[in-house]
């Protein structure tokens, strides 16, 4: 049974500051989703990529926030993300608090699918939460 559903869309061009400022990067996302910078130059060559990636992950945040229905409400950001399986295909991988939260509210056997996708300026993400 489907239990909740959300959507995102977030505006690339907004995460350049973001990605300039490790502050904010480990603020909103988890370690395994940050990428490492090392040089101002490696900055500037990654920085479409990088901005995508953290726009398309941000929004799935966003989406995954809404199918749960409380917004970021008890959230911790960097206590969740999204991963890739060796098909390519994203996943959300939650820590302690996060699924405890998911557990409480749908209980052990929920499931939680995203979709993500960017073009140029925008990535938006579609989030459903099914409860066996």
């Amino acid at each position: 049974m489907i239990c909740g559903v959300g959507t995102d869309i977030a505006k690339v061009s907004r995460f350049e500051k973001w990605v300039r400022n490790p502050d904010l990067i480990r603020r909103f996302f988890n370690p395994c989703e940050i990428h490492r910078i090392e040089s101002s130059a490696c900055i500037e060559r990654k920085l479409p990529f990088l901005c995508e990636h953290y726009a398309s992950r941000f929004a799935a945040k966003e989406a995954f926030s809404k199918a749960l229905g409380t917004g970021f409400v008890g959230l911790e950001l960097s206590d969740f993300g999204i991963q890739k399986d060796e098909n390519g295909k994203p996943y959300f991988f939650f820590g302690e608090k996060t699924a405890s939260i998911i557990e409480k509210k749908y209980g052990k056997t929920a499931k939680v699918f995203v979709s993500i996708s960017h073009e140029k300026e925008y990535a938006v993400s579609f989030v459903v939460i099914e409860k066996a």
